[in-house]
């Protein structure tokens, strides 16, 4: 039981007006409210307290004196409330939420509501409250994941390896391609505007399979570097600074290189490379003697028909280490680096059979590089998660399309994880594998 007294005693106390309203039974409304000092001098008998939303708080009471019902509203002294002109008393707060869209958007609406019911002398009052959030959500197409029709470039006869690399200091980014066909190589200068310059060709070896562009002679200007499988060599063209490039000089490697790298593997500063001599079932090192000129080849054995190789440190040494993707064995090799430029044993990992092509990459952010590989064969590629000490666990397979020739691994979803992505030969397509 609460005296007038106390109630505006409460009043005071946390700085509220309260509004009396007593309830007309023969209109059934609400009549005009009393303040605090004209409400009925009489004691009242609180029978419901309920909390709607924000500030106000409804009092539902019983006037002793004229026994009639009360309806008291305690408000907040920040704002002010009017009530309605029926039994129910009912307060709404909707909290809208927009975005801007540019095509579809969808809405979704979530109503939550709470009923009470209180009862008095021959008199029901329901109070209803009913929060409503409309969140709206937009969908927004870009044209970031489309692409324009291609545009086509004149190469030499088969070209089959390509490298993008500004090779004339313009900041722009120019295209290397090798013919294998017609022995070449060829430079398409970019204009600037994301097109190209009709092709320059050079002389290369024969059959030349493939191409890294990387400055071996520390001039600040990338040179070309070309695995010839039908000669048995690698090649060497200098840049000499103005996206032209010198005649080819050569080196021997073993039988049928059909893959290179170009990485410094034994901390001198100076690129080296790193070739997988198909027929002969070896890597070979070409160390970089510190003037874009290479020392003979050192062969490691490796399995049969290496077809792909990736320099990369895998152990967390600081010094590279070669993979190689193994055809013929189907498995792919490990050789970790002594740190002079000289190599371990290799280590070898099943695959599924006629590995084609191997990536290195940290796939788990776990900061160590995994081997990724094509696996011809079964139509799979195959994620083989680095242990930490350059170990690897075996192989988890990923269905692709048929004939998986070559595999490259990339964010393509900005989602911060790497996706595979793989050309399919025969099925014509390429594959691609997002990141869970």
């Amino acid at each position: 039981m609460f005296s007038r007294t106390e109630i505006n005693q409460l009043s005071d106390q946390y700085n509220i007006t309260i509004k009396w309203y007593p309830w007309n039974k023969s209109t059934m409304k609400v009549s005009p409210f009393y303040s605090s000092t004209t409400a009925p001098a009489a004691t009242v008998t609180l029978q419901t307290k309920l909390t709607i939303v924000g500030t106000i708080v409804i009092v539902i009471a019983i006037c002793a004196a004229v026994v009639i019902p009360v309806v008291i509203i305690v408000v907040k002294n920040s704002g002010e409330v009017t009530t309605g002109t029926t039994t129910t008393t009912t307060a709404t707060t909707a909290t809208t939420t927009t975005t801007t869209t540019t095509t579809a958007t969808t809405t979704t609406t979530t109503t939550t509501t709470i009923t009470t019911t209180t009862t008095t002398t021959a008199t029901t009052t329901t109070t209803t409250a009913t929060t409503t959030t409309t969140t709206t959500t937009a969908t927004t197409a870009t044209c970031n994941s489309t692409f324009l029709t291609q545009i086509t470039y004149a190469t030499g006869s088969a070209p089959r390896s390509i490298a993008v690399v500004d090779v004339n200091n313009d900041n722009k980014s120019d295209i290397i391609v090798g013919n294998d066909v017609s022995n070449s190589v060829s430079v398409l200068l970019n204009n600037g505007n994301g097109t190209f310059l009709t092709q320059t060709t050079y002389a290369a070896g024969t059959y030349p399979y493939s191409v890294a562009v990387v400055d071996v002679n520390s001039d600040n200007k990338p040179d070309i570097i070309v695995a010839n499988d039908g000669s048995h060599t690698v090649s060497v063209l200098l840049n000499s600074g103005s996206g032209t490039f010198l005649t080819q000089t050569t080196y021997a490697t073993g039988n049928n290189p059909i893959s290179v790298a170009v990485v410094d593997v034994n901390s001198d500063n100076k690129p080296d490379i790193i070739v997988a001599n198909y027929v002969s079932n070896t890597v070979g090192i070409l160390l970089n003697s510190g003037s874009g000129t290479f020392l003979t080849q050192t062969a490691y054995p490796v399995g049969s028909y290496p077809r792909s190789v990736a320099v990369v440190d895998v152990n967390s040494d600081s010094k590279p280490d070669i993979i190689v993707a193994n055809y013929g064995s189907n498995t792919v090799c490990v050789l970790l680096n002594n740190g002079n430029g000289t190599f371990l044993t290799q280590t070898t990992y099943a695959t599924g059979s006629g590995p084609n092509s191997v990536a290195v990459i940290d796939v788990n952010n776990d900061n160590n590089p995994d081997i990724i590989v094509v696996n011809e064969g079964p139509n799979n590629v195959g994620v083989l998660l680095n242990s930490g000490s350059g170990t690897f666990l075996t192989q988890t397979t990923y269905a692709t399309g048929t004939y998986p020739y070559s595999v490259a691994v990339v964010d393509v979803n900005n989602d911060n994880k790497l996706d595979i992505i793989v050309a399919n030969v025969n099925s014509n397509t390429v594959s691609v594998l997002l990141k869970c």
